[in-house]
């Protein structure tokens, strides 16, 4: 257990929140990507001032939901959340990979209450569209990989065990602790989260209406996925990497004050906790045009 943090009752549930505050406005919230929870944002929360971190229902610390669960009802449940936690909006929503899809959906929904978006290595709901022709059948594949893995043996986990020492090596001892045996006990949680993308969160986006005029960032990971690289060669890979960097460029050149930047050395799945000061920039950068 996180010694970090409090719950807080969201109506029938209750959700964990820890919040860094030292007066440098408007608070930013990170709403981790699939399987990941909010203390995977322990350094970004370090480097970046009146910053939030929490666990959405169903991961983390938060009271434990069915998976998937609905863009809205996420979206929802975190506007809730943030009142009765006194975080005081609108407030800069951080979205990793399908927390990017929620953070947009509270956009969609309650556009008043958002100053900015940071949207760090999102998907997108037409992500086949700029995807070479053979992503879809390899979009299967690792899909089918991924739900067939069998536990981990006792191999696996002591390996893991020390990926994630160095991983979290800059992490306090005992949230270090906390966070490694929360992974190694629900790893399957990043599958779970996904399983609705086509049927229903990629519906909720496209008919969810416009995102406010609020300044947008978008954060493309450089680096090559090495998971992809298992199923796919390496000129495959390139052009799928060719076709993400251009979704980001097209999405932050969809609204009036978007900009696209790319971090080249950031791998997709460990970017929060790796890339904290380029994290910290966009949200000193969207406080500033929000100061504009």
């Amino acid at each position: 257990m996180t010694t970090l943090g409090q719950r807080y009752d969201a109506g029938d549930r209750a959700l964990w929140l820890h919040r860094r505050t030292d007066g440098t406005g408007p608070p930013v919230v990170f709403l981790p990507g699939a399987g990941l929870v909010g203390l995977d944002f322990w350094a970004a929360l370090q480097a970046t001032t009146d910053a939030v971190i929490y666990d959405r229902a169903g991961t983390g610390w938060s009271d434990p939901v069915p998976l998937p669960r609905s863009a809205a009802g996420v979206a929802t449940e975190l506007r809730h959340l943030l009142a009765r936690a006194r975080v005081a909006g609108p407030v800069i929503l951080a979205g990793h990979s399908l927390g990017a899809f929620y953070a947009r959906r509270y956009a969609q929904l309650f556009p008043t209450e958002v100053a900015g978006l940071l949207l760090l290595d999102p998907g997108h709901e037409d992500i086949l569209d700029f995807l070479p022709p053979e992503a879809k059948a390899l979009d299967g594949r690792m899909k089918r990989h991924t739900e067939a893995m069998p536990d981990l043996t006792a191999e696996q986990v002591a390996l893991a065990r020390g990926q994630y020492a160095q991983l979290y090596a800059a992490w306090p001892a005992d949230e270090r602790a906390a966070l490694t045996d929360y992974h190694l006990d629900h790893w399957r949680t990043s599958i779970e989260e996904t399983r609705n993308f086509d049927t229903e969160i990629y519906a909720e986006l496209r008919g969810g209406g416009p995102l406010p005029d609020v300044p947008l960032i978008v954060l493309t990971a450089g680096a090559r996925n090495p998971f992809w690289h298992q199923f796919a060669d390496p000129d495959l890979v390139d052009r799928a990497h060719m076709g993400i960097d251009a979704m980001h460029r097209a999405m932050a050149a969809a609204v009036p004050r978007g900009e696209h930047r790319v971090v080249p050395d950031a791998a997709h799945g460990f970017l929060p906790m790796r890339q904290a000061s380029e994290i910290a920039d966009a949200v000193a950068s969207l406080r500033a045009s929000v100061a504009r």
